[in-house]
């Protein structure tokens, strides 16, 4: 028979472990094997990836602001409720940035997987530098998820 410690002590282990297998934290985006989960196109740029996790700690990938954004307009739902939604740093690959601190630049001179044109960066200064170098719009998330709702590309 187990000790009372000994018990405690297992039981106490196995709560850490789970509660550490169950963290609600962004993951590495997967490029070239995972699919978008918006579009199923794979996702491989690792200058346009972008990720929701859930509020139970379920990562889902999509190949570009512009799917993540059509994601979220369509199940408000899921958006509403989600731990992180992220985009990557085009200046930065593989780096997540939170879509509300990222600020998006729209050129036909940076064309993203779904036609868009979609471009996010960190800070405004690194957005204002690329629209110096490329023109286009410079927008923030809710800028965004209209363009990417009333089909708004640039000419």
């Amino acid at each position: 028979m187990l000790h009372k410690t000994t018990l405690y002590t297992l039981s106490l282990l196995l709560l850490l472990i789970g509660a550490a297998g169950c963290s609600v934290e962004p993951k590495p985006v997967p490029y070239g094997e995972a699919n978008c989960t918006h579009c199923q196109m794979t996702v491989s740029d690792n200058r346009y990836g972008a990720e929701l996790v859930n509020d139970k700690g379920k990562a889902f990938y999509f190949d570009a602001a512009e799917c993540l954004a059509a994601y979220v307009i369509e199940q408000p739902e899921i958006g509403d409720k989600a731990a992180y939604l992220l985009v990557t740093d085009f200046t930065n690959p593989n780096t997540l940035i939170e879509v509300e601190k990222a600020h998006f630049l729209q050129t036909t001179e940076l064309p993203s997987p779904m036609g868009m044109f979609l471009s996010a960066v960190a800070d405004e200064v690194a957005a204002t530098k690329l629209q110096e170098e490329y023109g286009g719009r410079i927008l923030k998330w809710d800028g965004v998820k209209q363009a990417v709702k009333n089909n708004e590309r640039p000419q």
